[in-house]
């Protein structure tokens, strides 16, 4: 696929240009990181509707692989944090400190002031650092000393998690697992592409593969603002209305998602479309990415662990039980 030349930052992005754009994006990362397709798709559909994505699974898989590849194609400013047992807010945040040259306080600004920041094992670190995040994830700012200092535009937090049944982690709380728009499962490699990978290493003598900058974060935000131009008609708003209920009544499910829940579904399935080069959401739209938007957002009963029985297994439940609406496809849209 031919890659398109970045835009200046002023230009819009017609739906069907933002999605040739990420495409060009995606197949470019897809030189560094192998065999990942829909996890790379949901990372990038994260981006294209503005939210954090939490990247959940075992040591080695290439989480942090995939967070640096996306902030160097995408020409983003990016920095990484290793949370760690002794890590102070402060750490993230940043403080002031004062200066001898001048006599005065001056503030420094921490990892967090960045576009995209890699929350490197986001749950080996206590509370009260993960709790840091929260209002620069929710808000886009930093308040310290009674000073509100925003974040660069756009601000993308990829937060890597290993499994809680890892010794030395923290459960992440629920409030701050709310804040991220999707979780993203990576998964091991088949045999044939763990071969194609070590062939890859091989053939390039290099640790990892340089890759080009497609983009930058002008660009981001304009493809942002095209996946605001899709349509949803009424009749996918109340069927996702009826998915994120459908949590809250589940036999299975101790605590349904919350609100939040429905608008990163509507965010997510507008990016898939956008993904998919179109102007309007089609109920397949909301039936991918309703794993990934929803089932970090529900508490199953407690019982449910004996039977090895996770909020994934739930949730495609009731995708497959809640009835979508017939929607008639359209006419794509001109490029």
């Amino acid at each position: 696929m031919t890659s398109p030349q970045p835009t200046p930052d002023h230009d819009t992005l017609t739906p069907r240009q933002a999605g040739e754009r990420a495409a060009a994006v995606l197949d470019e990362i897809r030189t560094a990181v192998v065999g990942k397709a829909e996890p790379l798709a949901l990372v990038m559909l994260g981006i294209l509707a503005g939210g954090h994505v939490l990247i959940e699974d075992l040591p080695g898989l290439g989480k942090t692989l995939l967070a640096r590849s996306f902030a160097t194609t995408l020409g983003l400013d990016f920095r990484r944090i290793q949370f760690t047992p002794d890590l102070l807010p402060s750490d993230v945040t940043g403080a002031p400190f004062y200066d001898q040259r001048t006599a005065d306080m001056v503030f420094r600004p921490g990892p967090v002031f960045t576009h995209l920041l890699l929350a490197d094992e986001i749950n080996r670190t206590p509370p009260k650092t993960q709790a840091a995040l929260l209002e620069a994830m929710a808000e886009a700012q930093v308040s310290i000393d009674g000073s509100t200092r925003p974040l660069p535009e756009p601000f993308v937090v990829v937060a890597t998690a290993n499994p809680v049944e890892y010794e030395g982690t923290y459960t992440l709380p629920e409030a701050q697992l709310d804040r991220f728009l999707l979780r993203v499962r990576m998964g091991y490699l088949t045999a044939a592409q763990e071969t194609g990978m070590l062939r890859a290493r091989l053939d390039r003598a290099a640790p990892e593969a340089v890759l080009r900058t497609l983009s930058g974060p002008g660009e981001v935000l304009a493809m942002r603002a095209a996946v605001e131009s899709v349509e949803v008609d009424d009749d996918l708003l109340e069927y996702v209305v009826a998915l994120v209920g459908a949590t809250r009544e589940h036999p299975h499910i101790q605590v349904g998602a919350s609100p939040r829940g429905g608008l990163a579904l509507v965010q997510l399935a507008r990016a898939r479309a956008v993904l998919d080069l179109r102007d309007y959401v089609t109920p397949e739209d909301v039936k991918s990415v309703a794993v990934p938007a929803l089932a970090h957002r529900v508490t199953l009963k407690p019982e449910l662990w004996v039977r090895q029985i996770d909020g994934d297994d739930v949730i495609r439940e009731i995708v497959q039980s809640v009835p979508a609406p017939q929607t008639l496809p359209r006419t794509p849209v001109a490029s």
